[in-house]
């Protein structure tokens, strides 16, 4: 733990960068505000909303929004999630709830219940080149569960 020398780091934290980490077991009703970056491995009921970075660890628990600059998650979401920067779903995630975001990363094995807006550089693009697109188009509904069939 403290001193170890192992090469594999999980996360990357730049100068001040605060960090906080919400252990397994660890429950909370009510609104999270975060500065910097905090990983939850446990339950949460309530809105959590952070400009840096929010990860969710496979046993997590959410029931509610979560809005954040970049959002990671391995956990079970049962709210909406808005991210100014981007979201990664590993293969462990749930999301039952809307999701917005400039890019998003979907891993093999998620279960995603809700509707997706996911610009990518279409955004930057349209500035350059308009292009027509069905109204309806801005939102795809997604409905997946992980597994073969």
């Amino acid at each position: 733990m403290f001193g170890s020398t192992s090469k594999h780091k999980e996360f990357e934290l730049a100068g001040e960068e605060t960090f906080t980490f919400l252990a397994r077991g660890f429950e909370f009703k009510g609104t999270l505000t975060f500065e910097g970056t905090v990983r939850i491995d446990g339950m949460v009921s309530g809105a959590i909303y952070s400009k840096g970075t929010v990860i969710l660890g496979e046993h997590a628990v959410i029931e509610g929004d979560i809005s954040a600059g970049t959002i990671v998650s391995g956990g079970t979401i049962n709210g909406n999630l808005t991210a100014t920067e981007r979201v990664q779903l590993l293969p462990s995630a749930v999301l039952n709830g809307d999701l917005k975001t400039p890019f998003l990363k979907v891993e093999e094995g998620v279960q995603l219940h809700g509707t997706c807006e996911a610009e990518g550089r279409a955004k930057s693009r349209a500035v350059e080149e308009p292009r027509k697109a069905a109204p309806h188009a801005a939102k795809v509904p997604v409905s997946q569960r992980g597994g073969a069939r």
